[in-house]
């Protein structure tokens, strides 16, 4: 092995070991009883949060927008974590109801979405979310706003492959 080959090795290396300290601190590690201050200090400042009834919190974690998930983390009025939930699955998604949500139910449920954009047909903002569905399947979900901030219709479709340029 050459002089320059060492050094690359142990960066490498550093790197690899950095990376897997990052995967442990993930809502999914944490344990029912964690106090809020542990959480935080593990996972860092929260995407959201929104008081709980009887005096709780809900701290907001998300992947987006390069992943697919996002948790809740529901603390009771001690401070400490009784519920972790992933909120980015198909039967979430299929709960917003048109009409009745508004974009502040949106944001507080899903945090921000990894893209926001607008279309010819409908006045308003679609909200796309990137989620793993019940198979593992890539797909996206489509929250459509209207300018009045009310949610108007979601869909779903699966999410592009890189590289696929076949028609369907």
């Amino acid at each position: 092995m050459s002089r320059a080959a060492g050094p690359i090795w142990r960066v490498l290396a550093g790197t690899a070991l950095a990376l897997l300290l990052l995967a442990c601190a993930s809502p999914d590690f944490e344990r029912p009883g964690a106090s809020r201050a542990e959480v935080l200090a593990r996972l860092g400042a929260p995407a959201g949060t929104s008081p709980l009834p009887g005096g709780g919190e809900r701290l907001l974690y998300t992947t987006q927008p390069a992943g697919y998930r996002a948790f809740h983390m529901d603390f009771d009025a001690n401070g400490r974590l009784v519920h972790t939930e992933q909120v980015f699955t198909f039967a979430q998604f299929s709960s917003v109801v048109p009409g009745q949500w508004t974009v502040a139910d949106v944001q507080r449920t899903f945090g921000l979405p990894m893209l926001v954009e607008r279309v010819a047909r409908f006045d308003g903002d679609i909200w796309t979310y990137r989620f793993l569905d019940d198979f593992s399947t890539r797909r996206q979900a489509h929250i459509h706003i209207d300018r009045g901030g009310v949610v108007r219709m979601v869909m779903f479709t699966d999410e592009p492959v890189p590289g696929d340029d076949r028609m369907p």
